[in-house]
């Protein structure tokens, strides 16, 4: 019989946890056992569940709680992470999936979120959204550039003769910076300085920041993750003039060039986007095929599915008034604002 117990911070079953996620198909880097101390530094309850047979791990569901009077109240897995879900076989997935949908009941939560990438053999409510974009990575930087496709390709050769140069910030004031005036242009709150620190302390040299200089100012930064061979770029953005400095398509060039040859990686993944949003679109100019994302939902107090996406109209006057803000007020309050925007 299967037994399903919650994994604790600092649980000696961590280590366990851990292997079984990287042995199985689906499992991500958002699977892995850390972010339950990031969400925690965050101020998130965690409820990271596993099944067990003959005392062996044999399926993990990370689950989190994001509760906020402007927002709403939700478990999910995994807050602020592209992927989440269940892994396991399909009987211990849904097994996990029940006991899920019982503790979101016991809380009292709006509704339950689950991020699988792949469709599931369940009762569950699917939403497609969101796409995700990988490609393989070529052996040399040369063949690398070559994969790309001829519109993009050209604006990377542009970028290469713009003087930019690149390095691999132990610091994170350059990307904090960079980072903070991108998501404020965008109309976005950004996350604090706390949080990054927090990744980069959970995940060590799996959480790695190149930057992007011009004539030694900070123009693009990027915080990568690496899993299995694999080199995902999560948090980047450039300021104003990294648009015609063709920065940020520098950027993302040499980290697929610097994860090929210095990381051993042979696979880029270019993350989760609205589907036909412009990012959308500026990863299918790369070559990258989308794969759709199949998030599935479980209703407990709501009677709707939530909408807190950038494109529903009632957030817009909010988007173009924190578009205005001073940076060094979007740095204070954004963070009073993204930690519930999981």
């Amino acid at each position: 019989m299967y037994q399903v117990s919650g994994l604790a911070l600092g649980d000696p079953r961590i280590t366990e946890w851990d292997r079984f996620v990287k042995n199985s198909t689906d499992g991500s880097f958002f699977h892995l056992a850390g972010w339950q101390q990031v969400l925690a530094d965050l101020g998130h309850q965690g409820f990271y569940l596993y099944a067990t047979l003959d005392q062996q791990i044999v399926g993990v569901l990370p689950l989190a709680r994001v509760k906020s009077r402007l927002f709403g109240d939700a478990l999910v897995s995994t807050p602020f992470c592209v992927y989440g879900g269940a892994l396991g076989t399909d009987d211990v997935k849904r097994l996990l999936e029940q006991s899920a949908i019982t503790l979101a009941k016991e809380l009292g939560v709006d509704h339950l979120e689950l991020r699988y990438r792949q469709p599931q053999n369940n009762q569950l409510t699917t939403r497609i959204q969101h796409a995700t974009f990988q490609c393989s990575l070529a052996d040399t930087d040369a063949e690398i550039l070559a994969s790309v496709k001829k519109k993009q390709r050209a604006v990377i050769r542009q970028s290469l003769n713009q003087q930019l140069n690149f390095s691999l910030d132990d610091g994170l004031d350059c990307f904090y910076q960079t980072y903070s005036q991108s998501v404020r242009n965008l109309g976005t709150p950004v996350f604090s300085k706390a949080y990054f620190q927090s990744l980069r302390k959970v995940f060590g040299a799996d959480a790695e920041i190149l930057t992007v200089r011009k004539d030694g100012k900070a123009v693009s930064s990027v915080l990568s993750f690496y899993y299995k061979q694999q080199v995902l770029p999560y948090y980047g953005g450039g300021v104003s003039e990294a648009r015609e400095l063709k920065s940020n398509d520098y950027m993302y060039y040499q980290l697929m060039c610097h994860a090929r040859a210095d990381r051993d990686c042979n696979s880029y993944d270019f993350g989760r986007s609205k589907l036909d949003s412009g990012a959308y679109s500026y990863k299918k100019h790369w070559g990258m095929v989308p794969e759709e994302l199949h998030y599935q939902y479980q209703l407990i107090n709501a009677s709707a599915l939530p909408n807190l996406s950038p494109n529903n109209p009632k957030y817009q006057l909010f988007i173009k008034l924190w578009q205005k803000l001073p940076l060094t007020v979007s740095q204070w309050l954004g963070p009073k604002l993204s930690r519930y925007l999981g």
